[in-house]
């Protein structure tokens, strides 16, 4: 059971739910979430951590780590968290949709292969890539993972890995205290994890510039026919675990500049919802981002921000062309 005060409640999908139905879902289609098998569970998680996972709710529940804890329902809400995220991308590389969101709970970039951290117990999105690249024939998946915190979990999954582009916008010294813009993957994956720690208080300038600037250009070199964004909107200035100062139009901005990169590129975009935990801008920027998938509104240049071009471009331009 989830202390009052813990800030991932349900609430969050029940009040985005709610705001979409009264806009009528904006013309969207909705389907359900099928629960994901254990089987694709294990394409990036060990049968262990899955197993622990599954029976420890089994058993009514208990705490994991001092952010993350488990009842009866978690893991079944796991698996339709994940089933959606494949769901998603299944349905994005038969041609069924260019644009999807899959806004389900408990998200899942800070889990790892063998460990659920930070409200996360299966990562969705790395799951959602490796399905595509498995199962689907596609070849090169692009990550996006503009949350506030560094998405860990997804990181280490592909950071020896050249067929997954794992590109993270984040606040610096914030959990899980990763994502140096000197870690860049190893291995075969050298290069191919672009880190983008942002300092407190960067605004919707910074965000987009680092977008802009630097994790597009690399995509069109990587050329992606597959886009995913792990779409947390925990940098929103309300959001009560952060210090940026994104507004919801900031998060349609990027959905726009990932939008028009993806079309052309001819590759659908899927977004999975990640953190977020003012439940009104939660909803504001949820509805937002989906407009802007869906086609609303124009993506605006702007001008390089300096901090982004001296220092994060200087990095990154060692391995892309920027």
């Amino acid at each position: 059971m989830l202390s009052p005060d813990h800030p991932d409640t349900p609430e969050r999908i029940t009040a985005v739910e709610a705001a979409m139905s009264q806009v009528g879902w904006l013309g969207c289609e909705v389907r359900e979430a099928p629960a994901a098998t254990e089987r694709q569970l294990e394409l990036v998680h060990s049968a262990s951590h899955v197993h622990m996972i599954r029976d420890l709710c089994g058993v009514g529940g208990g705490q994991i780590d001092a952010d993350t804890f488990v009842g009866d329902a978690s893991y079944q809400a796991a698996l339709h968290a994940a089933g959606g995220a494949c769901e998603m991308v299944r349905a994005l590389v038969a041609g069924e949709a260019s644009t999807a969101f899959s806004a389900l709970r408990p998200s899942g970039h800070h889990a790892d292969r063998d460990r659920a951290m930070g409200f996360c117990l299966f990562n969705n999105v790395a799951i959602a890539a490796e399905l595509a690249i498995r199962e689907l024939g596609v070849e090169r998946v692009l990550i996006i993972d503009w949350d506030l915190h560094h998405g860990n979990g997804t990181a280490d999954i592909f950071r020896r890995r050249s067929d997954v582009l794992f590109a993270s916008i984040h606040e610096l010294g914030l959990f899980p205290g990763t994502g140096e813009v000197s870690d860049a993957g190893s291995a075969e994956g050298r290069g191919y994890t672009i880190n983008i720690p942002v300092p407190h208080g960067a605004d919707e300038e910074m965000w987009l510039s680092a977008l802009e600037y630097v994790i597009i250009p690399a995509a069109f070199e990587f050329a992606p026919q597959l886009v995913l964004i792990s779409a947390g909107f925990d940098a929103h200035r309300d959001d009560p675990l952060g210090h940026c100062r994104l507004e919801a139009s900031s998060f349609a901005q990027m959905a726009c500049h990932v939008r028009d990169m993806a079309a052309m590129l001819r590759a659908p975009v899927g977004a999975v919802l990640e953190g977020g935990y003012n439940v009104r801008a939660l909803c504001d920027c949820a509805m937002a981002t989906i407009s802007a998938l869906a086609g609303a509104g124009t993506a605006a240049s702007i001008a390089p921000d300096p901090f982004v071009t001296s220092r994060i471009a200087a990095h990154v331009g060692h391995f892309w062309t920027l």
